[in-house]
């Protein structure tokens, strides 16, 4: 599944025009690697997803093409949420 589409059906990102806007700007990388918006993520991958105020850092855990708004949690794992204290 390409990561720009990911990111909006685990509701990461609202859309996936601004999953593919962040990718462009290198705000997305994947296992330490900056990715395009047609990046194929696997599971298992561990994604940084870079805003202004920190980063969040999340393992791919399961891949499916539509979830409802309760699961979508259930596809990544957080591993560290980028704010310091």
């Amino acid at each position: 599944m390409r990561i720009d589409k990911f990111l909006k059906v685990s509701r990461i990102l609202k859309r996936r025009t601004v999953a593919g806007d962040a990718c462009k700007a290198g705000k997305v990388s994947v296992n330490g690697k900056d990715v395009k918006p047609a990046y194929n993520l696997k599971v298992g991958d561990e994604v940084e997803l870079k805003f202004s105020a920190g980063s969040l850092r999340f393992r791919v855990l399961a891949l499916k093409e539509t979830v409802k708004k309760d699961e979508a949690a259930t596809l990544y794992e957080i591993i560290s949420d980028g704010t310091q204290s």
